[in-house]
C-alpha cells in the first residue's frame, strides 16, 4: 500500500516549505503600547484617587460595623471625608491597603483547607495507603 503519490508528496513538501519560510521571514517584535485617555475615568487628581480608596474601605462590612459600634453613621463619615484636607485624606487612604477587599476572608480559608485535605487524600491513595474517615 502506497502512502502518497509522488506528485502529492512534492506539492505537500512545497506548501510546507513556503509556509515555514513565510513565518520565519519577519522576526517577532514586542513592546509597550502607549496609554491613551479613554475618558471613562472619574479620577482627575490625587485627592479623587484617595477619596475612592477611602470610600471603598468604608463599604467594607468590618469597617461599617466598627463605625456603627462607635456611634458614627455612614452619612456622618461621608461628610467628614468631604471636609478633610488633602494630607489627612492621603494618610487615611495609605492606611487602608491592610483591609480585606470584598468578603471577610473566611470563605477563602475554608476552601484552602479543603484543597489541602483533598491533596493529602490523593497522595495517600497514590501511595496505596488506606484512608479511613470515622
Amino acid at each position: 500500500m502506497r502512502s502518497f503519490p509522488r506528485m502529492l508528496r512534492f506539492w505537500t513538501a512545497l506548501v510546507v516549505i513556503l509556509h515555514l519560510g513565510a513565518f520565519a521571514v519577519a522576526p517577532a517584535t514586542a513592546g509597550l503600547v502607549a496609554s491613551q485617555v479613554t475618558g471613562t475615568t472619574d479620577i482627575a487628581s490625587v485627592r479623587d484617587a484617595d477619596m475612592q480608596v477611602v470610600q471603598r474601605a468604608l463599604e467594607n462590612k468590618v469597617v461599617a460595623q466598627k463605625l456603627a459600634d462607635y456611634g458614627v453613621a455612614a452619612e456622618d463619615a461621608q461628610l467628614k471625608l468631604a471636609t478633610m484636607s488633602d494630607s489627612e485624606l492621603h494618610t487615611l487612604a495609605s492606611a487602608t491597603p491592610g483591609l480585606p477587599t470584598g468578603a471577610d476572608g473566611t470563605t477563602g480559608a475554608i476552601i484552602g483547607v479543603l484543597v489541602v485535605v483533598i491533596l493529602v487524600i490523593i497522595v495517600l491513595k497514590l501511595m496505596n495507603r488506606q484512608v479511613v474517615v470515622r
